[in-house]
């Protein structure tokens, strides 16, 4: 199992945008079969250190987190996000 986490910070981290793209990245779930389960939350903290937006999602294999990355649904979330995101991180590992 793969395991794929990215941290979001939005350029506008107002409680409407970040509802807004927290459901475009929901919006994934059933559409892309590769995709074995996907979590997104909000910061609660909101430190100096925090990202706005957290992103789990699972594989089965780096094969498939390779196949979710080029899916035309994960490539519209990546519009969103390049267009609301001032930046992200992300970290993959073997779970």
């Amino acid at each position: 199992m793969i395991t794929h986490i990215v941290l979001f910070k939005l350029k506008d981290a107002s409680a409407d945008n970040v509802e807004r793209t927290m459901q475009v990245l929901r919006n994934m779930e059933g559409k892309i079969d590769v995709l074995k389960s996907i979590e997104v939350g909000a910061d609660v903290l909101h430190s100096a250190r925090s990202y706005d937006i957290g992103l789990i999602t699972k594989f089965d294999s780096l094969e498939d987190l390779e196949k979710y990355q080029v899916h035309p649904e994960h490539q519209k979330v990546i519009a969103h996000m390049n267009e609301v995101r001032e930046s992200s991180v992300s970290v993959d590992f073997e779970s």
